[in-house]
């Protein structure tokens, strides 16, 4: 019994260590993102509408897209609608991605 006690605890351990460096997905967001998507991701700041940015709880992108969106930034033909955004890795930009399919 104190063997299985033992061994659960280094597994707790272990998965809140690895859990650790995991992106925060609404810091990163907020950071990163809101400026012009708004806290809330409908992009009604100033920014926001000055850019004509779409609204993220109704398009509701994949992580693909927002990882494409944030690593290459958004264009349609010559015109640019999003930069790419600097010093965000892969893991931040899937967090992004999960925060934003929980917003509504």
């Amino acid at each position: 019994m104190k063997i299985k006690m033992c061994l659960l605890g280094v597994a707790v351990f272990a998965a809140a260590t690895l859990n650790s460096g995991a992106a925060d997905g609404a810091a990163v967001f907020t950071s990163k993102c809101a400026s012009c998507h708004g806290a809330d991701g409908k992009g009604a700041t100033a920014m926001g509408k000055k850019l004509k940015c779409k609204d993220l709880t109704v398009t509701k992108p994949t992580e693909a897209q927002v990882v494409k969106a944030v690593k290459e930034g958004v264009k349609e033909g010559d015109k640019v609608h999003m930069k790419p955004i600097a010093g965000v890795s892969d893991d931040d930009a899937k967090a992004i991605a999960a925060y934003i399919k929980g917003l509504k």
